[in-house]
């Protein structure tokens, strides 16, 4: 706790930047004070929250422990990253299930190759990585799927009357979206180090670990994202050009004037 108030006077230093931002805000007549208000609000309790709790699973060895925050980290980007696909059939248990493989798989790999250790403090900052990123691509690829297929639904019909298979009818669209959805971890890792620093890495540093110890960690985390990215971004490709065609290989027409509607 008083560790916590040694960090009072920075934090308050730091809101004065919050205040400029305010300011512009009302000056440009942007209207974003009120948000931006909740916003630091909500971040100040939510992470003074998660670091108490966190001090406390740190000190179990429990695995329940550590599945329980895992599991609450998934569930919650599931329904985030369903909001964002609105208008896609069962949008958030596509977005779950596709965000759970990526962490499954990918963390997973991580603790069978002995990368890191299963241990709380290792694999749950590990985890909410790896979940926050598959939450972005998911909500990128269910987006750009359903926007594509209401967008070229007569060019998605023709090839099905041709005899085409949903899949291949789709697999232009589909192409598109799992593009989508990774080209910004793609390009973020091309220019990683050049154009900024990224947040594992400016941690460890700020931290006391040497320069040379920030940037092995900060390889492996850009590596590991890469393939959260690909893992999730697969999964909601497929499982969501799936929720616009009936058993028949028909086209759900209601779903896509929904998406057109949003588009």
């Amino acid at each position: 706790m008083l560790e916590t108030l040694d960090w009072l006077p920075r934090i308050a230093g730091a809101l004065v930047l919050v205040g400029v931002a305010l300011a512009i805000s009302r000056w440009q007549q942007v209207r974003l004070e009120q948000e931006m208000l909740m916003a630091v609000i909500r971040a100040f309790v939510q992470l003074i929250a998660i670091g108490f709790a966190l001090e406390f699973i740190f000190g179990q060895s429990r695995v329940w422990w550590i599945l329980l925050v895992v599991t609450v980290m998934v569930l919650v980007a599931g329904l985030t990253a369903g909001r964002r696909g609105q208008a896609v059939p069962r949008s958030r248990w596509v977005a779950t299930i596709a965000i759970s493989v990526g962490a499954i798989l990918t963390l997973g790999s991580l603790i069978l190759l002995q990368v890191f250790p299963f241990e709380p403090r290792f694999v749950i900052p590990i985890a909410g990585m790896i979940v926050g990123n598959s939450m972005t691509v998911t909500g990128l690829v269910m987006s750009r799927l359903r926007d594509d297929l209401s967008l070229q639904r007569l060019q998605v019909e023709a090839a099905l009357a041709l005899g085409a298979t949903p899949r291949q009818a789709v697999s232009g669209q589909l192409r598109r979206a799992l593009a989508t959805g990774m080209t910004p971890i793609v390009d973020n890792t091309k220019t990683v180090g050049l154009i900024s620093l990224p947040g594992a890495m400016t941690g460890m540093i700020l931290a006391g670990a040497s320069p040379l110890e920030a940037v092995q960690l900060q390889i492996i985390v850009m590596y590991m994202l890469i393939g959260a990215a690909a893992f999730s971004g697969l999964t909601a490709t497929f499982l969501t050009y799936r929720q616009f065609f009936t058993a028949a290989h028909q086209l759900i027409a209601t779903s896509l004037r929904e998406a057109k509607e949003r588009a």
